[in-house]
C-alpha cells in the first residue's frame, strides 16, 4: 500500500498495525457515550473481523484491532447499521471528549453531552496543520483535564450574593478555595472579592439558604499538550456565559491555527511562535 492510500485510510480512522495488512479501527465516540446496541455491534465486529477484544483509548475512544484490509468496507457497512462511524486521525479536529456534566453529576455546572455533539457536528475532522483536540469538563473538579487539550472547556459559575435572609453562617467562606469570601458573623457582614474568584461555584452549591446564586458559563483554555511535550492550556478570556459566544471563540481559535500554523506544528507551538498576545487580541476582537 502506498503512503497516499494509507493517509486516506488513517484520515478515516484506520491505523496501520505492525502486522502486515492489519488495521486498528478507531471509532467516533462523541462525549464518551455509546448506546447499548452500538456496544453490542462493536463486540460482534470484534469477534467477526478482529481478535475478539477492543481497546479503550485515553480519550474515551474505542478501537477494534486486527481488522484485515480486505474487510474494511464490510466493517464500515456494519457500523453504519447502528449509526456508528470511524473516527478521525491525522492533522484534523479529533472526536470531542466530555464528562457527564450537570445532567448526571451533582458537581456539574454546565451541560456537556449535547454541547459535545454540537461541537462534533460542526468541527469533527476539520483539516488543520496538526491534530486538534477539544475536551469538555463540567466543573472545576476537571475530571476530563481540560487544560491538556488544544482547546479546553470547563464549567464555571460567576456567583452573586443576595444579602436579604443571609444568616452569615460562614459556610461559603469555609468552602471557597480561592479565599475570595470573608464573613464577619458578629457584625453580619460579608465581603466578596470577585477578582479572586475562580468560578468554581462551591459557594452556590453549599449555601443552605440559596443566598448565593449565579450565572453558569464556560472557562476556556488554549494550547494544552500532553505528549512528547507537556504544557497546560492558558486561560485568555473571562467566563463566557453564552453558548453562541463560545462557538465564536472556538471558530476564532481554529481559524487562527489554520492561518498561522505550519504543517506538522501543534497549536501550542503556533501560539508560542506567533505570540500569545496575538491570539488573545483576535479572541477579544471576535467577542466584542
Amino acid at each position: 500500500m502506498d503512503e497516499q492510500a494509507y493517509k486516506e485510510l488513517k484520515k478515516g480512522g484506520f491505523m496501520r498495525q505492525i502486522q502486515e495488512e492489519k488495521f486498528s479501527l478507531r471509532l467516533r465516540v462523541v462525549g464518551g457515550q455509546l448506546k447499548a446496541n452500538q456496544i453490542a455491534k462493536i463486540s460482534e465486529i470484534a469477534e467477526k473481523y478482529g481478535q475478539g477484544y477492543i481497546h479503550m483509548t485515553s480519550r474515551q475512544g474505542v478501537e477494534i484491532p486486527f481488522i484485515d484490509f480486505k474487510d474494511i468496507n464490510a466493517v464500515k457497512e456494519e457500523l453504519a447499521e447502528v449509526d456508528l462511524q470511524p473516527g478521525a486521525c491525522g492533522p484534523r479536529v479529533r472526536t470531542i471528549t466530555a464528562c457527564q456534566g450537570n445532567g448526571i453529576c451533582p458537581s456539574g455546572l454546565i451541560e456537556t453531552s449535547n454541547l459535545a455533539k454540537e461541537l462534533d457536528a460542526k468541527y469533527f475532522a476539520k483539516d488543520l496543520p496538526h491534530k486538534f483536540k477539544i475536551g469538555i469538563t463540567g466543573c472545576k473538579n476537571n475530571c476530563l483535564k481540560a487544560e491538556e487539550n488544544d482547546l479546553g472547556i470547563k464549567g464555571g459559575i460567576l456567583p452573586e450574593w443576595e444579602e436579604e435572609g443571609c444568616t452569615y453562617c460562614g459556610l461559603c467562606e469555609a468552602v471557597c478555595p480561592a479565599k475570595s469570601i470573608y464573613v464577619d458573623k458578629g457584625n453580619q457582614k460579608l465581603v466578596f472579592e470577585e477578582d479572586k474568584c475562580i468560578y468554581c461555584g462551591k459557594c452556590v452549591k453549599s449555601c443552605p439558604l440559596d443566598n448565593w446564586t449565579g450565572v453558569s458559563g464556560y472557562i476556556t483554555t488554549f494550547g494544552g499538550l500532553f505528549g512528547n511535550t507537556i504544557a497546560f492550556g492558558k486561560p485568555l478570556l473571562p467566563l463566557i456565559t453564552e453558548k453562541e459566544t463560545l462557538f465564536t471563540v472556538i471558530d476564532t481559535a481554529i481559524e487562527f491555527f489554520k492561518e498561522h500554523g505550519k504543517q506538522g506544528e501543534r497549536f501550542r507551538f503556533t501560539i508560542d511562535r506567533t505570540g500569545i498576545d496575538k491570539l488573545k487580541e483576535k479572541l477579544e476582537e471576535a467577542i466584542k
